[in-house]
Order: structure tokens, then sequence, then C-alpha cells
């Protein structure tokens, strides 16, 4: 790959949001758009800019407790796809469960959260957790449960027990997949903060949400959910340059096209 052309997909993604915003601003300009009802980019960015305090108390809360629950789901997520992975009966047990489980509405748990652990940080954390560990177990247990039998089959010979397969050739074979997972997983777990944050939570950008609707401002609730965006794209690129320098043998052959 020619330098110009890293360039240009480095640059590509500004250069679309750039072309987006302006195109935002000249409709909301050209057609009179209500301020109240569909915000300009100017105008998030005065609201942005009026209430930058509040703003970022509110984000700091929604961050922190978004980590608290992807760092469990990291956890659980691991460990329940290593245990499904490694086992064939495991993986026919345990597999159709985990589906039909991620296929509830992680919404509808919040009520029960809340009678649970009352309003506040426990109902958003645990949100965060139910909807964001699934991608990590059903990579985790894919990598795992992927391994060509013609290895194994070779690694047995040489002497290679279970176990030693699982650690030394399945976890570093399931890098990638855990990478991957973990990039969908936390913009996942913003979601389920957020969620979370407005119907159970007296603070974070969900409850900004709520807060700015009902006051009728709209341009800073356009600028909650512009904060929470950018917060999950520096974590996505976080996990992208991690990735990329524990399994850059991945992608080598991907990078020279």
């Amino acid at each position: 790959m020619s330098v110009s052309s890293r360039q240009m997909e480095r640059w590509a993604p500004w250069a679309l949001l750039l072309f987006v915003i302006a195109l935002w601003q000249v409709l909301c300009t050209a057609l009179d758009v209500s301020e109240f009802i569909f915000p300009s980019p100017a105008r998030i960015a005065a609201q942005i800019a009026e209430f930058h305090s509040e703003l970022l108390r509110h984000a700091w809360h929604t961050f922190w407790v978004t980590m608290v629950g992807f760092a469990i789901a990291i956890v659980v997520g691991v460990l329940l796809g290593f245990l499904i992975g490694s086992s064939r009966l495991a993986y026919a047990a345990v597999y159709p469960l985990m589906t039909a489980f991620n296929a509830l509405p992680k919404a509808a748990f919040i009520p029960i959260l809340v009678v649970w652990f009352g309003i506040g940080v426990g109902p958003a954390v645990l949100t965060a957790f139910l909807i964001s560990f699934f991608p990590i177990m059903v990579n985790i247990a894919t990598g795992l449960a992927t391994l060509e039998p013609e290895l194994e089959d070779v690694l047995r010979v040489l002497g290679a027990r279970r176990w030693d397969v699982l650690i030394k050739v399945g976890l570093p074979r399931s890098m990638p997949y855990f990478y991957g997972s973990l990039k969908v997983a936390i913009t996942l777990a913003f979601v389920g903060t957020t969620v979370s944050e407005m119907t159970a939570a007296n603070e974070g950008i969900g409850y900004l949400l709520i807060s700015a609707g009902s006051a009728m401002q709209m341009g800073l609730a356009f600028g909650g959910l512009v904060i929470v965006g950018a917060m999950a794209m520096i974590m996505y690129e976080v996990f992208s340059v991690v990735e990329k320098r524990t399994t850059g043998w991945a992608h080598r052959g991907s990078q020279n096209h």
C-alpha cells in the first residue's frame, strides 16, 4: 500500500464527517429548520460550549460506569467463551441458551434491576455488562471452536495435551477475534449505560438527555449524543491501536494490498 493511499484512508473518516456536518448546517440554514426541532451543528456547538461543565460532569459519570460494566463483561465473556469453545459438549449445551438470552431486549431488564439495586449506578453498570458481554463470549468461543483439527492432531502427536493446545495455540489464535469483539462491545456498553441512565439514574448523559428534552434544550440533548459518540469512538480507536500492536501478524497480509 502506497503512502498516499494510507494517508487517504487515515483522513477519509474525518473528511466524511466534515462533509456531513457542512451539509447538515447548510440544510438547516437553507430550510430554516427550527432549533427546537432539529438543531444545527452551530447551535449544538454553542450549547456544548455554554454547558461544558455540566456536560463534562455527566460524561465522566457515564464513562466510568460504562468502563466498570465493560470490565465485568470482558471477564465473564472471556471465561464463558473459553468454557464454550474448549468443549464440544459445553458448546452444544450453552451456546443456544446464550443466544436466546442475547435476543431479549436489555432495556426490559432495567425495571427489574431498579427493584434489586435501586436507582443509580447499579442498573447502569449491569445493563452495560448485559449488552456487551455476548460479542466477547461468542468471538472467544468461535476462535477456540474453529481450531483446525489437523493442527490439533499434529500437536497431539507431538505430545501436547488438550490444555496445551488451547492455551498455547487456541488463545493466541483467538486474539484477533477478541479485539474485534472489544471494538463492537464497547459501543454497545455505552448504549446500555445511556439507556439505563435515561430511566434509572439521576446523573449521566442519559439523565441529561431526558432533562434537556423536557426543557426543550434540543441543542444540549444533541450535544450529549455527540459526547457519547465521541467517547465510544475514542475507545474504539484505543482498542484498534492495541490490536495492531499485539496482533500485527494477523493483519500483515492484508496490509500489503
